[in-house]
């Protein structure tokens, strides 16, 4: 595949005469200023004959998540960014309509579950879950087109705009997939409810598929760790825990704001405050290529109540974290901000500091957590987008290294995972050759760990938070 790499330029927007005023969008003073400015980043289908129509219809369908739900989130987010949670947020790279099935979810969630009661464990602190599910259908994409054998068509940006087949058909940007990504997102919440509210996030549950991971001899450098937590889930039990209040646990649901028109058709003003919520998932991410501080993205989300987190790549400066800041978070609302850095394993200890520093001298506190992810891709020599699990797991280690010699708060973890036994990273305990990538590669765009990779993941930074508690302790213990 041969892709041209010229970086999309920022379009004017051509919403402003495009009739949108539709009925049942919420009206608030500035929530339409983004339509003014430079956006990155979008299918060009302003024109399209069921553009506006499409997002009408949007605009008045129930919202996917809700403003109390919301206000939660933000509360146990601010409980991270002083140390008194982790968050731990995964899923796919980008979701697809005919992925979203009943065994994929499941399966997504039991794998995030089982990374939570490691870290719990670990953090002696509750665990915020996030899924990156519900809405992950948009990708930027570093070109507005893709050549293949002299043929050029638009680019795949996820199939919430067009699909992933290379045929001018399937290329072609569709509005109407903005409908079909709210009722597959609709669907999927209506399962992850389900599934985290009857009975199949029940901690003895979880406790008994960690067991079936420590049975394999390639993991166990974490068996004494699995054993402990084994031992106090029996504690618990002698000791009349009522594990039925421990059967429903919180989880809530988080995708990049990519695409406007989709955000902005879904966004709601609550009955109680009339403030406008994004109401198509509860925590909402900035991109690394969108978040100019004068761009269409960072206007439209620094007016909706949602907490909104920014990605943070190796060529941010000082002075855009605290724009940022100033932008976003003006009223240093504890849990409001996120930043989730992105760095690279060869430059994380390097670029991160000052970053932290810079947050720092503005008074603000936002939660910090690291994406391990996106910062080590690298192709693999049969032409695979890849990651090597080594990278991702020294970048989690440069995380809480920068956090450990500033004294802030290493605050979550943000990584690219499916519940499936895919071949799309390379390494781990139990390790991923490139030859296993002919079968097992299911990706239609970025790499992301697999179900053992996930958990193995999840007890490497369960020990960085465990050392971390001990120095603490120790501190203490000091003075």
């Amino acid at each position: 595949m041969n892709a041209e790499q010229s970086t999309p330029r920022p379009q004017s927007s051509p919403y402003v005469s495009a009739g949108l005023s539709q009925p049942g969008a919420a009206v608030y003073p500035g929530l339409d200023e983004w339509r003014s400015l430079p956006v990155r980043q979008q299918p060009h289908w302003a024109e399209h004959p069921s553009h506006a129509e499409v997002v009408r219809e949007l605009s008045a369908l129930p919202p996917l998540v809700f403003a109390g739900e919301v206000d939660i989130l933000r509360e146990r987010l601010a409980s991270a960014a002083r140390g008194e949670a982790f968050l731990l947020q995964g899923g796919d790279c980008a979701e697809t309509f005919a992925g979203s099935t009943a065994d994929a979810i499941s399966a997504k969630v039991r794998t995030l579950l089982q990374m939570a009661v490691v870290l719990t464990y670990a953090a002696s602190v509750p665990v915020v879950k996030v899924g990156r599910m519900a809405g992950q259908f948009a990708k930027p994409r570093s070109s507005d087109t893709e050549t293949r054998e002299g043929v050029t068509l638009p680019a795949f940006r996820g199939e919430i705009v067009n699909g992933f087949p290379f045929t001018p058909e399937d290329r072609e940007p569709d509005p109407a997939r903005m409908l079909k990504a709210y009722h597959t997102s609709a669907s999927t919440l209506n399962l992850v409810r389900a599934f985290t509210t009857g009975g199949f996030a029940d901690l003895r549950a979880v406790s008994q598929w960690n067991r079936g991971f420590m049975s394999n001899p390639a993991h166990a450098r974490y068996e004494s760790m699995a054993a402990q937590i084994e031992r106090a889930v029996d504690f618990m039990g002698v000791c009349g825990t009522d594990f039925e209040a421990l059967k429903r646990v919180e989880f809530f649901a988080s995708h990049e704001a990519l695409l406007l028109d989709y955000e902005r058709a879904l966004t709601r003003l609550d009955s109680r405050t009339s403030l406008p919520y994004a109401t198509s998932g509860h925590f909402l991410w900035i991109g690394e290529r969108t978040r100019e501080i004068d761009g269409a993205h960072v206007d439209f989300l620094s007016r909706v109540r949602n907490p909104i987190g920014v990605k943070l790549g190796p060529t941010t400066t000082a002075a855009e974290v605290t724009d940022l800041i100033e932008k976003l978070d003006p009223e240093r609302e504890p849990g409001r901000l996120t930043f989730i850095s992105r760095m690279g394993a060869g430059k994380i200890r390097e670029n991160l500091p000052r970053l932290i520093e810079a947050a720092r001298s503005t008074g603000s506190t936002p939660l910090w957590i690291t994406d391990p992810m996106h910062g080590n891709t690298v192709t693999s020599e049969n032409g695979y987008k890849t990651r090597r699990f080594n990278d991702v797991v020294d970048e989690v280690v440069g995380f809480f290294e920068v956090h450990e010699a500033l004294g802030t708060v290493p605050g979550g973890l943000h990584v690219e995972m499916t519940g499936d036994d895919v071949a799309e990273c390379l390494g781990g305990a139990d390790p991923i050759d490139e030859a296993a990538f002919e079968g097992r590669y299911e990706s239609l765009c970025d790499p992301r760990l697999n179900h053992k990779q996930s958990l193995e993941l999840a007890f490497l930074v369960a020990e960085q938070l465990a050392k971390g508690g001990a120095r603490a302790a120790k501190g203490t213990a000091s003075r």
